[in-house]
């Protein structure tokens, strides 16, 4: 498992670093985000949910059956989106009502 950083839309704000727990995510001196092991990355996905800007995608490989398919979390509000972009193009958005979510 591993993610993918978009240095393009990275404000190198440090968050993802900040918030990774494998220390796998640096700053460059352009003060843009990236991994220098990507094949460490546990796939907890905290610093796919912590990128203000949707900078980082988490891989979802073949065998969690995502066949190259990336995901990123948008935020508004108590919704909390994971949007899946799969290899032929089809986006697939999934929303969740974070207040909701854990009512028991």
């Amino acid at each position: 498992m591993s993610i993918k950083i978009n240095k393009d839309k990275c404000l190198g704000c440090g968050k993802c670093k900040e918030i990774c727990p494998g220390n796998l995510i640096y700053i460059d001196k352009n003060k843009k985000a990236f991994i220098k092991y990507p094949k460490d990355c546990w796939g907890c996905t905290s610093c796919v949910k912590e990128c203000p800007v949707h900078a980082v995608d988490f891989y979802l490989g073949a065998d969690i059956g995502g066949m190259g398919s990336l995901m990123h979390t948008e935020k508004n509000g108590d919704i909390l989106s994971w949007i899946i972009k799969k290899s032929d193009g089809e986006t697939t958005r999934i929303d969740i009502n974070t207040k909701e979510s854990n009512k028991y």
